[in-house]
């Protein structure tokens, strides 16, 4: 019996998800800039949990510490929080540095 095709989303969705706690720009063609809260993030994407404008296929650019300006595209939108997934992989050693940046410090 054939076996069906792996889902690409499902592979990106078992990403290791890291903790954040950063505030950054994010800018939209249709919505101009927003200040967003970056509460998670993996090489392929990122969660925010301050969402009022963004839907289900908009894009935006920000600039994030380490990797620089970077294209993402909102996946899903639940509620105030929205997920967004990178137009490209960030780099192991780039997501590494990121992580130093954007984690949340233990006390």
């Amino acid at each position: 019996m054939a076996q069906p095709a792996p889902n690409n989303d499902m592979d990106l969705r078992r990403a290791a998800r890291h903790r954040a706690n950063h505030k950054v720009i994010a800018e939209s063609k249709f919505h101009g800039d927003q200040t967003i809260h970056i509460v998670n993030v993996s090489a392929h994407g990122f969660m925010i949990d301050d969402n009022t404008v963004f839907e289900r296929g908009d894009r935006v650019e920000l600039r994030l510490p380490v990797v620089g300006r970077l294209e993402a595209l909102v996946i899903w939108t639940v509620e105030n929080r929205a997920g967004f997934q990178f137009e490209r992989v960030v780099r192991l050693p780039d997501f590494l540095a990121l992580l130093e940046h954007v984690s949340p410090k233990l006390r």
